[in-house]
């Protein structure tokens, strides 16, 4: 099949700077997700920890119970409770290149055709050198592509899509897409913070007219000084975390973000927002408990500001509002989460999903939440996603998807369900094995890693193959043409996702 044409040289793209040939619905126009082929069962963890029966599944709500509608869903029943892990040979820059060369082949688009490449991330393995420039391998022949990598702990992908947005809305664009990578490799030291690990990059494409648009004017944001997770030891790969500071931290970020949201949104449509204005909600979820915890502060928040509206039964909590004692009182949280148990299953549950089988991917688990709720099929236009982005340190903020066009091309291209049950299974021995292996070798120079027990990598995965004396890193690819699951959409799937892209990107080509 013809590959499309590349867009006009940016030289040429001079309507692009007046204001009545402005970019208008500039969102993302396509998605992918790339993660290990290896995980480990958190019920197999739990008894090879000695932690006690669903202290992971349930206390961390990596295997809450599935809400009654989604109870049929035998494929969802049967990869949930999984989190990923990376081997040795697997890094952060090995699972970006995937990502991106996935995205661009699945979608036929030309490594030209990117003006802008834009990374989060805080699985550094270079103080200096940044990411971006290590994917700049799959980009030979296109050296004009601005952008670098964003790092606060897993904020860093939400700042990577915000550069981008601006860059296309603004007189700088080239008329060129922008592209935005972010994700991260999540690892923990032996003990309870082990199983809240995970791995996965996200990559999106992002322009005009695009089926996800952003409602850049209703976004809000908070940031303040804490030391709930950080990595002090430059000589590990593993985080200090102060898991019950990092919990308050997360839900002051909600209040904060979600008062200035509804904020802007009043001043914008002349009307109070409340949580019925938006049909899905996404969170970056380090574990799924939270993630319905957060929604249930919403719904205080909303009833702070309307006590006689949907969430009346939270208004003799008020008193509570704006204390430290309100993230910790029980009461009040079971209030809103009985308020809140229906919503929490239609608007917020299908989002989960791949967070419940990959674990946290840091700066790409918001992002590989909205390719969950993609995979859900539950998106319809004119619907409304609340976007909720945290990192610790602390960054966060609240913004808003609209729903303008179809993805089911992204559905499609992404094959999400699929792909996460073709996985390996790994026992919790070989598990600890790989954290083993990655531990000795982290920082090291001068060696060629070595698979673990349990490696599997997916045909045309990229890999880490060697660390010189230097410590400058060699990757090599897996060969492509030995797929042995859906490694592309069928031919006319594929046509149907170039063309869904070629229309999205007419305007770049005018």
């Amino acid at each position: 099949m013809p590959r499309r044409r590349s867009p006009k040289r940016p030289e040429k793209l001079t309507h692009v700077a007046r204001a009545v040939d402005r970019p208008s619905d500039v969102g993302i126009l396509a998605s992918y997700i790339a993660f290990p082929e290896t995980f480990v069962s958190q019920a197999a963890l739990e008894k090879f920890d000695g932690a006690g029966e669903g202290k992971y599944q349930i206390g961390l709500g990596q295997g809450a119970p599935r809400p009654r509608s989604l109870q049929a869903d035998a494929l969802a029943a049967a990869a949930a409770e999984k989190m990923a892990f990376c081997g040795p040979r697997e890094d952060i820059h090995s699972l970006m290149m995937t990502a991106v060369s996935e995205l661009l082949s699945r979608y036929g688009l030309s490594p030209a055709d990117i003006g802008r490449l834009e990374v989060g991330t805080e699985s550094l393995v270079d103080k200096s050198k940044s990411a971006k420039t290590t994917l700049m391998q799959l980009f030979s022949n296109n050296s004009a592509m601005e952008g670098v990598t964003s790092m606060n702990a897993c904020y860093g992908g939400t700042a990577a899509l915000f550069h981008t947005l601006d860059w296309v809305e603004s007189s700088a664009w080239d008329g060129r897409y922008g592209l935005v990578v972010c994700g991260d490799v999540a690892v923990y030291a032996p003990g309870p913070a082990r199983p809240t690990g995970g791995a996965g990059v996200v990559a999106m494409l992002v322009g005009p007219n695009a089926p996800l648009v952003v409602e850049s004017k209703l976004r809000s944001t908070h940031m303040e000084n804490a030391w709930d997770f950080y990595k002090g030891d430059l000589m590990s790969e593993y985080p200090q975390v102060d898991g019950k500071l990092s919990n308050s931290c997360y839900i002051r970020a909600i209040d904060k973000c979600f008062h200035r949201y509804a904020d802007k949104f009043e001043r914008t449509s002349g009307k109070a927002f409340n949580l019925a204005d938006a049909q899905h909600a996404v969170f970056h979820q380090p574990y799924t408990k939270l993630v319905q915890k957060s929604y249930a502060r919403m719904a205080f928040n909303e009833a702070l500001r309307e006590p006689a509206g949907a969430y009346k039964a939270l208004a003799p909590f008020a008193h509570l509002a704006d204390t430290e004692a309100s993230y910790v009182d029980k009461d009040l949280e079971k209030a809103c989460l009985a308020a809140t148990k229906a919503d929490f299953a239609s608007k917020v549950y299908p989002s989960t999903f791949a967070g419940r089988n990959l674990g946290n991917s840091y700066t790409g688990s918001l992002y590989a939440g909205l390719i969950s709720l993609i995979a859900s099929q539950s998106l319809k236009r004119d619907d409304r996603a609340l976007m909720f982005s945290y990192g610790s340190g602390l960054a966060a903020s609240l913004y808003s998807l609209r729903v303008a066009g179809s993805v089911e091309e992204q559905r499609i291209a992404c094959d999400l369900h699929a792909r996460l049950a073709a996985r390996v299974e790994a026992t919790p021995e070989a598990f600890s094995k790989a954290m083993e292996m990655r531990q000795m070798t982290y920082g090291r120079c001068d060696y060629a890693p070595q698979p673990h027990p349990a490696e599997t990598l997916a045909p045309g995965s990229y890999f880490l193959s060697r660390v010189d004396h230097n410590y400058r890193r060699e990757y090599a690819r897996v060969p492509p043409a030995v797929a042995r699951a859906v490694q592309k959409p069928a031919a006319p799937v594929e046509q149907a996702v170039r063309q869904a892209v070629h229309m999205a990107g007419r305007a770049l080509r005018r």
